[in-house]
């Protein structure tokens, strides 16, 4: 959410951000809006005053038993009355005509973000490790896990529909595992905070970091006007809404590990076979509250938390600078970090950690104190994903596949296996 008064002050700066983005200038259309609605304030207040006068008047002219100018300044004050009432609907609609113009306006991008019109304009930052070689042909996630009979998508398919699977057995426990060495790493070593947070949210919630109003085609909503959250990052970021923290309090730093829920209304026909882009998925969130001094320290720093998920379970990966026309919504600059899938033989999406300056905060109204005592100024927020567990579990089964369809268990994951070295059809 932009400042109609930043965009007053900056208007080729904010229209060239949008020209990064790929969308039209917008300055000259908000500008011309608030300025009708500042017009319109001026004449309520020039009509209250007018009232407010007139009203007095009326008090002289009955002490002086003047009862034609006491009755035509109430004449005179009734018609400024409708005339307010009816000006401060206006005040409102146009109130809202700028809150919905504004509500569906991306960031606009860092000037180290590259330009480009889709994926094919992100810049490799760093690869880390090398793709294993394999004596056999690997085989995808989905073949290893129908094979080992603990990975059912017909009967997903019968309880639920497409984009849903079954886990049973080893592969249900080293999905979980996953998910609590994640958690343990992020508690234990990097300093997040665990939370356990709601799964359904309100309106505002949804609205806060920007999935609402313009996404809500990629949410599920439920029949009592609660949506049910897309990732953590909703409930993490809303937990500072409408309040002002004290600097000493920041940065603020939130892990999650919960359910996620998305319709991907725009991935049809889009890895329909697997566990890639489900209805129904986990993830392990990141989300971090700062000053705006520390942001883009944070924004490496929490990337580097997800990175160090893979390096210890010993996937290769590459992080990708994200170009103008591939950022979400919501961020200034972005880094999806992008696991080897030996089974597909290329390298797919499993984090993407953003920076989102104070765009958030604004819808949210979330401030904090600085220390020198100065007003309370917006705060700036960041979220990544620490990592997916789902595709983490895609990547775990395709990188440590053997000849014989079994799974060796990373190192790692082992303690939280119970010790269990190797997943074997039973």
């Amino acid at each position: 959410m932009f400042d109609i008064k930043w965009i007053r002050d900056n208007a080729a700066t904010f229209d060239e951000g949008l020209r990064r983005r790929g969308l039209e200038p917008q300055a000259a259309s908000l500008i011309a809006l608030d300025e009708k609605r500042r017009a319109l304030l001026t004449s309520l207040q020039e009509a209250q005053s007018q009232r407010n006068a007139a009203s007095k008047e009326i008090g002289k002219a009955k002490a002086t038993k003047d009862e034609a100018t006491a009755s035509r300044l109430m004449t005179e004050v009734a018609e400024l009355k409708q005339s307010i009432a009816k000006g401060e609907e206006d005040e409102r609609q146009l109130d809202a005509e700028i809150r919905d113009a504004l509500s569906v306006i991306p960031n606009t991008p860092r000037e180290e973000v590259p330009f480009g019109t889709d994926e094919t304009g992100n810049v490799e930052v760093r690869k880390v490790g090398t793709p294993g070689t394999f004596d056999f042909t690997p085989k995808q996630h989905f073949e290893i896990g129908e094979a080992l009979g603990l990975m059912d998508f017909e009967a997903a398919q019968k309880i639920s529909g497409a984009r849903f699977v079954v886990t049973k057995g080893a592969i249900a426990r080293l999905e979980r595992a996953i998910g609590s060495f994640m958690l343990d790493l992020h508690t234990g070593e990097f300093g997040y905070t665990e939370v356990n947070p709601p799964l359904l949210v309100k309106d505002q919630a949804a609205y806060g970091t920007g999935n609402l109003p313009k996404f809500a085609e990629d949410l599920f909503k439920t029949t009592n006007d609660f949506w049910l959250i897309p990732t953590a990052e909703i409930s993490l970021t809303n937990l500072v809404r409408e309040s002002i923290l004290d600097e000493a309090q920041l940065p603020m730093r939130m892990t999650a590990w919960t359910p996620c829920f998305r319709s991907e209304a725009g991935a049809a026909g889009r890895d329909t076979r697997g566990m890639i882009r489900q209805h129904q998925f986990s993830k392990v969130e990141l989300v971090s509250v700062v000053t705006p001094e520390k942001a883009l320290e944070e924004h490496e720093r929490m990337t580097s938390c997800a990175e160090e998920v893979l390096k210890r379970l010993g996937l290769p990966f590459r992080t990708m600078l994200l170009c103008t026309g591939d950022m979400g919504f919501a961020s200034q600059k972005t880094y999806d970090i992008e696991v080897w899938l030996p089974g597909q033989n290329t390298y797919r999406e499993i984090s993407s950690c953003s920076v989102c300056g104070d765009f958030q905060a604004r819808r949210m109204d979330a401030r904090f104190r600085p220390k020198d005592g100065g007003k309370p100024v917006y705060v700036h927020t960041l979220n990544g994903s620490g990592l997916a567990v789902g595709r983490t579990l895609i990547a775990v089964l395709e990188n440590y596949q053997q000849a014989d369809g079994s799974v060796i268990i990373p190192d790692a994951l082992r303690p939280y296996m119970g010790g269990l070295a190797q997943i074997q059809k039973a």
